[in-house]
């Protein structure tokens, strides 16, 4: 059993049937990019994967992804420039937006002649071409050229060290939560948070509505990964981050990357939250059907570290390989699974409990990782918050969570490793047990003379733990 969970995202590759059924076998959570296509093209995505998982008897989450305030230069009127070190090459945000040149485009954000200064880098194309800022003469940002390259349309913006002071959710944004809302998505990712607060504002956005999506946080800002509190306010601001590495490396520089994806992923882990890891994972795949041997510990490493789960973007939604993507994906996952430190853990070994439901949940981890026998860990739960606190501890023991609750059921799919079980009688009643042992018996999870744990509980939340020997 896999317990890091795969997240994909949908596009033309995946659009025929035959291809969605496949990918659909390996795949947790499926991505719906707002950055692409309309309210209608995203309801028949949506609609075709729950019709599609409904048939191959798999629970598999849905996550929108708002685009967010991404800044970008506008357009050139005769294609790509090329730019050379010491050219001079200015950003007037009140260009035309087709007139670009070889000394000047346009840009989309009209702010940007107030977010920097002179001695400023500003960083085009994911950071493939650099700017110094030499003078700000409104409503121009004249810079001299220190990393070389081609120039097209539509490239975005970073400024080094973070400090463009654009809001987290546009116009676009808003009208893009009501189509989430709208078509019941698990969970929505927002572009481009600065703090908690931003989040905070989402949450507030979605309303009574939408008080059962789940948030991610998509940290790709330098601000938001300033200091240990500001990243935990984020975290602790919605139900999970990812770990965004493409614009998060262009603003803070791939050698601190490497420390802040491992302390992103420890500390959501340690604060109970969900954590993706994404960005050109296996981005060699979009044309090739292997993965480099730089992916395949690039996956690993991730998987090592502890994430929920890792995601594919343009590999799956336009790659040629989408279904080799996804399985080489899997059997990396896998792999790294196997090896010993993923499945020890002392995670809050020294710390004290201030719930009821966390002291049972983490009992019945190191129970299951210490007590010879054991194969698989119950947990009948209703709202998946006890899954969530079993998932944060490394283990190789997979989690059931029994659960009666559709949005639970699909919740879940996200949790590393957590798989769910349609589970309908009441936890609380004689035969609840004995019941969700023949569950997995059926399933062949678990055989004679086997242990299981299971946990249960009421309204209040989880209490009780038992060991059963079948």
């Amino acid at each position: 059993m896999r317990r890091t969970k795969i997240v994909a995202t949908l596009g033309p590759a995946t659009d025929t049937p035959e291809t969605l059924t496949k990918v659909l076998q390996y795949v947790d959570v499926v991505r719906i990019n707002f950055s692409h296509g309309d309210p209608e093209e995203h309801q028949a995505r949506v609609e075709a994967v729950r019709k599609t998982a409904t048939e191959i008897g798999r629970f598999v989450a849905v996550l929108g992804d708002l685009q967010g305030p991404k800044i970008r230069v506008a357009r050139f009127a005769n294609g790509p420039i090329d730019l050379a070190v010491g050219d001079k090459f200015t950003l007037n945000v009140t260009l035309d937006r087709n007139a670009g040149d070889q000394r000047q485009v346009g840009v989309d954000y009209p702010e940007l002649a107030d977010d920097v200064e002179p001695g400023d880098i500003l960083l085009l194309d994911d950071g493939r071409l650099q700017l110094k800022v030499d003078e700000i003469a409104k409503p121009e940002v004249r810079c001299t050229v220190t990393v070389g390259g081609k120039l097209s349309n539509n490239k975005g913006i970073n400024k080094q060290g973070g400090g463009l002071s654009a809001a987290a959710l546009t116009d676009k944004d808003k009208k893009d939560l009501k189509t989430a809302i709208a078509l019941k998505m698990d969970y929505l990712a927002v572009s481009f948070p600065r703090t908690g607060d931003d989040m905070r504002e989402a949450r507030a956005l979605l309303g009574e509505e939408g008080k059962e999506i789940g948030l991610i946080a998509k940290v790709e800002r330098a601000e938001s990964v300033a200091n240990q509190e500001l990243m935990d306010d984020m975290i602790l601001s919605c139900e999970g981050v990812m770990v965004a590495r493409g614009d998060l490396g262009v603003e803070i520089g791939d050698a601190q990357l490497i420390g802040v994806q491992k302390k992103l992923i420890q500390r959501a882990r340690s604060l109970n939250k969900v954590v993706i890891t994404a960005t050109q994972m296996m981005e060699s795949m979009i044309s090739s059907p292997l993965p480099t041997r730089a992916e395949v510990f690039d996956v690993a490493n991730a998987v090592l570290d502890g994430t929920d789960a890792v995601m594919l973007s343009a590999e799956t939604a336009v790659g040629q390989f989408p279904l080799e993507t996804v399985q080489a994906m899997d059997r990396l996952c896998r792999g790294a699974e196997q090896e010993r430190v993923a499945q020890q853990s002392n995670h809050r070994i020294h710390e004290n409990f201030g719930h009821i439901n966390e002291a049972v949940a983490l009992s019945a981890m190191y129970a299951a990782n210490h007590l010879d026998g054991v194969k698989a860990i119950i947990c009948m739960t209703r709202t998946g918050l006890t899954p969530l606190l079993m998932s944060r501890i490394r283990s190789g023991m997979p989690i059931y969570a029994f659960s009666s609750q559709p949005l639970t059921q699909h919740r879940v799919a996200l949790y590393r490793g957590v798989t769910t079980v349609p589970f309908s009688t009441s936890s609380t009643s004689p035969e609840a047990i004995q019941n969700a042992v023949n569950e997995l018996k059926k399933r062949g999870a678990v055989k004679e003379g086997d242990n299981v744990i299971v946990t249960r509980g009421d309204q209040s939340g989880t209490h009780t733990m038992t060991i059963v020997r079948i």
